[in-house]
């Protein structure tokens, strides 16, 4: 790659978010026919731009003309600077037109797309991000790509590549072929052959790395930005429990504290940010994520099982209130994400000046700086300033000598107030399109709330959701769609869409005992197994065999602020053998362990959710069965204590579930904790069967 890095500029990579409000030109391009909101917001911009689709790849090969990818979504701030200083000026244009077939690429839509590309980038400069652009060959095969550009850059460069491959075509295409064999082999897991031996000693040497990397001040890592990655602290507070290290909690602890307490948390509308720019989870990239609030109620409603911390609580309540005002469609789906600005800047819908402040709290304003550091603390930039928490409502009050439930009841005054007051000012742009993978997610945070706070709103919530998958995203052939929006679903589905529908629906088996949530989960693997699976290395691709192919067809193996779809279809068949008894299921969840295990002290926090496969192995794991006419009732009580190495099943009938088969007493419930299918004596007393589950 050395000889060719002459024309391979390397930029720093910059992901945050945003939206520019502008009028809508008269001309448009081949992007007005789809639904994306990102797509739609390029379908007027005087550049040639195209959908990836077949249409488009044959007309590149056909003219022998370079294509121009360009990589971003609805609420990337650096995409929508790259296209009001680029991509909407005509002088650009017009070179990009000449030269090239230019595709623009929803990554929401098409992560398929993003991560080859995304690949490409890293394997160039070793940095990525987005917006992503590259330059590929008429065939995919990419030869130069890059993150943001400047106007002067991007038209030098762009214009150095069409050079040099007209010059020099033999060169480009030669190199083109060695990154597309790069390409191929990352993220590409083989089969491990030796025998599967799971211990302890794994995970403790994969924390022997990852703790040098904790922040013990502000938690989360030691070094910004800070992303509040929910499935690193899901495994380290379960690691946590089962071996009882206080230290370890302590930093998971106070990790949940400061997320919530910092200005990434939205303290008037609920709701988290992206991520933090600093070290103290102050100043945030504003967009607001769904798969982000998603994991992160799951966190939480765990975290309260696991320590009962009143906060932990207010953030599920009042995340699930933003989510169901402002994220919820009249079908049961959810939408995806919030932008970071308004009225052309970022983060002024959730910033306040003083003497706006003063204005709406009048006498209270002193308490409210206080409690939320209006002072140098909670300083932006612009007279304005950052709402943030330093300390715990008991620590306050005891400071500053008042009741704690009298100064809560204010606190909930004063965000209504501000909350009021915020409305009147231009609302962040929405996109408003729904993805199954990022649906489920949130089907499953609700689950999650429910199981943890008892509430049945939130149950019913989590099954209209479903519902909502199962009627328009799930094909008559077992198959899911990606993408809805306008009554319309779209893209065939990937990996990522059936592991988190799976582990949804699993969720709700257990909330509900319904057999058709476990029906419906085993018809989806069955699904996967045909259409995803590569038997060679026991593993899973991200997308099915029956999909236009790219230049590679990829694994998903890093868990990264999502789980992995590999990571999370593995503990999916290790559960779902479990509760319907099927060893199948479980071999192969222990192969794919067995082959990615090796790697997790190279890179600790991007195999966390296989670490948590991994814990299921290690500690004892309890199938816990509950039968009777008080089943899911009883069950309920048992979800109030933190279980976190068990699975639970259910019937108020005779089941023919194996773990269920013949256990059936009439006019009792009766509660079995099973260990590798084996089961101690049966007991009618809850608290016996907490005994047992440890």
């Amino acid at each position: 790659m050395k000889a060719t890095t002459s024309f391979l500029a390397i930029f720093s990579f910059i992901c945050c978010y945003g939206q520019f409000t502008m009028d809508t030109p008269t001309h448009g391009n081949a992007l007005i026919y789809e639904t994306s909101p990102y797509l739609l917001q390029h379908a007027h911009n005087p550049v040639d731009w195209h959908p990836w689709n077949t249409k488009t790849l044959n007309k590149a090969q056909k003219e022998d003309k370079l294509i121009i990818i360009s990589i971003g979504y609805s609420a990337c701030h650096w995409c929508h600077v790259m296209e009001k200083e680029s991509f909407e000026d005509k002088a650009v244009a017009k070179i990009m037109n000449e030269h090239f077939i230019n595709i623009k690429v929803d990554r929401e839509e098409r992560p398929d797309i993003d991560q080859i590309y995304m690949d490409a980038v890293q394997l160039m400069n070793q940095q990525g991000g987005w917006p992503l652009n590259c330059i590929a060959l008429p065939n995919g095969q990419p030869i130069w790509g890059g993150t943001y550009f400047s106007k002067k850059q991007w038209t030098e460069q762009i214009q150095q590549v069409a050079t040099i491959y007209q010059e020099r075509p033999q060169e480009v295409v030669d190199y083109a072929q060695k990154v597309a064999q790069g390409i191929q082999q990352s993220e590409r897991i083989s089969y491990n052959s030796s025998e599967p031996n799971f211990s302890w000693q794994e995970l403790e040497k994969m924390l022997d790395v990852w703790k040098s990397q904790f922040d013990h001040h502000y938690g989360g890592p030691n070094y910004a930005p800070k992303f509040p990655i929910p499935n690193n602290y899901q495994f380290l507070m379960r690691y946590a429990h089962l071996k009882k290290d206080e230290s370890l909690k302590r930093y998971v602890q106070l990790t949940l504290e400061k997320m919530a307490f910092g200005g990434i948390y939205d303290h008037i509308g609920g709701g988290f940010a992206r991520y933090s720019t600093d070290m103290l989870w102050k100043v945030p990239h504003f967009e607001k994520m769904l798969y982000d609030n998603a994991q992160l109620v799951s966190l939480y409603s765990e975290a309260y099982l696991a320590y009962r911390q009143p906060l932990y609580k207010e953030v599920v309540k009042e995340t699930l209130a933003f989510v169901e005002r402002e994220w919820s469609h009249k079908s049961g789906a959810f939408y995806s994400a919030l932008d970071a600005d308004s009225e052309g800047k970022e983060g002024v819908f959730y910033s306040w000046t003083k003497d706006h402040l003063k204005a709406v709290l009048d006498s209270d304003f002193e308490l409210f700086s206080s409690y939320f550091n209006v002072n140098q603390k909670g300083y932006w930039e612009e007279d304005h300033y950052i709402l943030l928490k330093t300390q715990s409502d008991e620590e306050f009050c005891r400071k500053q000598d008042i009741d704690l439930a009298t100064f809560q009841n204010k606190v909930s005054q004063w965000k209504r107030q501000l909350w009021t007051e915020r409305e009147k000012r231009s609302r962040p742009g929405l996109d408003d399109k729904s993805l199954t993978s990022w649906n489920a997610l949130m089907c499953k945070a609700y689950v999650d709330a429910f199981m943890a706070f008892d509430q049945a709103e939130y149950l019913q919530r989590a099954l209209t959701n479903a519902q909502f998958i199962k009627e328009h995203q799930m094909k008559k052939d077992g198959s899911l769609w990606h993408s809805y929006k306008n009554d319309q679903s779209t893209i065939n589905g990937f990996l990522e869409d059936y592991a988190f529908t799976i582990e949804a629906f699993i969720g709700l088996y257990q909330a509900t005992f319904d057999q058709e949530w476990l029906h419906e989960s085993e018809q989806l693997v069955n699904y996967c197994k045909t259409h995803f699976y590569d038997s060679t290395s026991g593993m899973f691709y991200f997308t099915s065999h029956l999909d236009e192919p790219l230049i590679a067809r990829k694994m998903e193996i890093n868990d990264n602020v999502i789980p992995s779809s590999s990571s999370a279809m593995a503990n999916n068949l290790f559960v779902l053998g479990q509760l319907l008894g099927k060893d199948e299921y479980i071999n192969m969840a222990e192969v794919q362990l067995n082959n990615v295990k090796t790697l997790f002290s190279s890179y600790p926090s991007g195999y966390s959710n296989w670490a948590m496969l991994l814990l299921k192995k290690v500690a004892p794991f309890y199938e816990v069965a509950l039968v009777g006419k008080e089943a899911q009732k009883t069950a309920q009580k048992l979800y109030q204590s933190y279980f976190p190495n068990s699975v639970f099943l259910g019937s108020t009938k005779e089941s023919q579930l194996p773990l269920l088969k013949h256990k059936w007493t009439e006019g009792q419930t009766t509660i079995y904790v099973c260990h590798n299918k084996h089961c101690q004596l049966p007991t009618t007393d809850i608290n016996i069967a907490k005994t047992h589950i440890q």
